[in-house]
């Protein structure tokens, strides 16, 4: 035994326990130093790479039947708010809008008739006045005259057979003249009922001549381009989409246990695989889905069926971008993004509670067009 080298011996107990007590001693301080920085750092951060980049996808769509004649922008192409984008065959529209020209100003014309008539009823109502007075002055002379018996019996039943007719034919003229008043008193030529239909009317096909152009709501890339030059399409059929690459965001899928903590307007750090760890995107949380991604599943969980398993459920939640560094560093719908929530501020509405609705609006182009050409139909018949 003593011929063993002494490198070779077994480590003695003290040794041992030695070597127990440093590997015991580095494990307790690395426990304790990350206890500590969960403590003091971790405890206020969420994580998860389950984000993703969201946006509004606006499908342009028409709004009255025609067929495709151009189309201006492809996929890809950046295209402005206004710009014209698909352009369909006016010829149709056009034929109306003439008939309906006319048709306007023949009711115009037709409506001045109606005014002309009613200064003819009110002449003619005078006269049968004039008739009637006149009728009754014959009947009263030629009363006195049969009482002395200068005329006969039957000429004065003639006489007051002529003061009822014409007594008649004041009572018709009267009538006739409330007619004419009530369809044209309180109201002019131009403020007409049926003028003010055969405008609208013409508007409303002039509306759908300035239809027969597909111009972009918003500014952004064209996507999803599925007309075809010579398509006849149909109301409501998508042809293709305009993305506003300056109105996305983030959703972010936190476990349920993630989002005890979080509040509206705590801050959120972003990476994007897209361009790595070099580029950090700031962002605030600003809502919650309204249930889990497997809640609005097409074909939903059934848990009371009997074979249950539980799962921990996701729930979006929506974290805003900074615009300066969305146009700095552009992001696409669907692109993968991580994101870590900071916890520490506390002071925020709990997520999923009441806010100001986010309005987005289109307007219409204006219709001056429209209404200087029905001013100039009723004002050239109006002379």
């Amino acid at each position: 035994m003593s011929d063993i080298p002494a490198t070779t011996l077994p480590p003695t107990p003290a040794k041992r326990r030695r070597v127990m007590l440093i590997i015991s001693a580095v494990f307790i301080v690395l426990g304790g130093v990350l206890g500590l920085n969960w403590f003091l750092n971790s405890r206020f951060y969420e994580e998860t790479d389950n984000a993703y980049v969201q946006g509004n996808v606006v499908q342009i769509t028409p709004q009255i039947v025609g067929t495709v004649v151009k189309i201006y922008a492809d996929d890809t192409d950046l295209v402005k708010a206004g710009q014209t984008l698909i352009s369909l065959d006016p010829s149709d529209t056009q034929v109306a809008v003439e008939q309906a020209e006319a048709e306007l100003a023949q009711t115009v014309r037709e409506v001045r008739t109606l005014y002309t008539s009613h200064k003819q009823s009110d002449a003619n109502l005078v006269q049968r006045q004039v008739e009637l007075k006149r009728a009754e002055d014959d009947f009263s002379e030629r009363r006195k005259l049969a009482l002395t018996g200068t005329i006969s019996k039957e000429e004065l039943r003639h006489a007051e057979a002529a003061v009822n007719a014409a007594r008649a034919s004041v009572d018709a003229a009267r009538e006739q003249l409330s007619s004419g008043r009530a369809l044209t008193d309180g109201t002019s030529v131009r403020r007409h009922p049926t003028v003010q239909r055969a405008s609208a009317h013409l508007r409303e096909l002039l509306l759908a001549m300035q239809r027969a152009s597909l111009l972009a709501p918003v500014s952004g890339q064209v996507a999803k381009r599925s007309v075809q030059v010579g398509q006849r399409v149909n109301p409501g059929a998508s042809l293709m989409a305009v993305i506003p690459l300056d109105q996305l965001w983030v959703d972010a899928n936190f476990k349920e246990a993630q989002l005890r903590n979080m509040r509206v307007g705590q801050p959120v750090t972003l990476i994007s695989d897209l361009y790595g760890s070099s580029v950090k995107y700031t962002g605030k949380v600003v809502g919650m889905g309204a249930g889990t991604g497997s809640a609005f599943a097409l074909l939903p969980a059934q848990n009371a069926t009997g074979n249950w398993i539980k799962v921990v459920q996701r729930v979006p939640v929506r974290i805003a971008l900074d615009p300066a560094q969305l146009a700095a560093q552009p992001l696409r719908i669907g692109l993968s993004m991580r994101a870590e929530v900071d916890l520490h501020d506390q002071n925020g509405n709990p997520l999923g509670t009441l806010k100001e609705p986010t309005t987005y609006s289109f307007e219409t182009p204006a219709d001056n067009l429209a209404s200087t050409r029905i001013n100039a139909i009723i004002d050239a018949n109006l002379k």
